[in-house]
C-alpha cells in the first residue's frame, strides 16, 4: 500500500520559513513524478511545485517563484518543499502528490497545516 506522510508544518510569521517534507514507502519513488498543493481557506486545492523523477525537472506556481524550493532524495524515499518569504497567503493545507511515470496511479497525502500569520 502506498502511503504519503507529510512533515514539517506549522505556525510562522510573514518573512519567516518552514521545509516540508514527505516520506513516501510502497511504491519505488524514483518512477514518480512527485508534487506539492496546497488548499487555503475556502479555497480550491492548487499546484504549489513539482518535480520529475530524477529531480532535473521542476514547475511552480507564480505565486511562489523565487520563495519555495522543491527537491527530492530518492534515496530517501522523500520530496522537500523549503518555504522562505512566507506571506499571509500561504496559509493553507499542504498536501503532498505522488503519480507514477508508467502506470498513471495517483497518491495523496493526508496533508500537513501551515499558518502564516501578519
Amino acid at each position: 500500500q502506498v502511503q504519503l506522510v507529510e512533515s514539517g508544518g506549522g505556525l510562522v510569521q510573514a518573512g519567516g520559513s518552514l521545509r516540508l517534507s514527505c516520506a513516501a514507502s510502497g511504491t519505488i519513488f524514483s518512477r514518480n513524478d512527485m508534487g506539492w498543493y496546497r488548499q487555503g481557506p475556502g479555497k480550491q486545492r492548487e499546484l504549489v511545485a513539482t518535480i520529475s523523477t530524477g529531480g532535473g525537472g521542476t514547475n511552480y506556481a507564480d505565486s511562489v517563484k523565487g520563495r519555495f524550493t522543491i527537491s527530492r532524495d530518492n534515496a530517501k524515499n522523500t520530496v522537500y518543499l523549503q518555504m522562505n518569504s512566507l506571506k499571509p497567503e500561504d496559509t493553507g493545507v499542504y498536501y503532498c502528490h505522488a503519480r507514477h511515470l508508467f502506470l498513471s496511479l495517483d497518491y495523496w497525502g493526508q496533508g500537513t497545516q501551515v499558518t502564516v500569520s501578519s
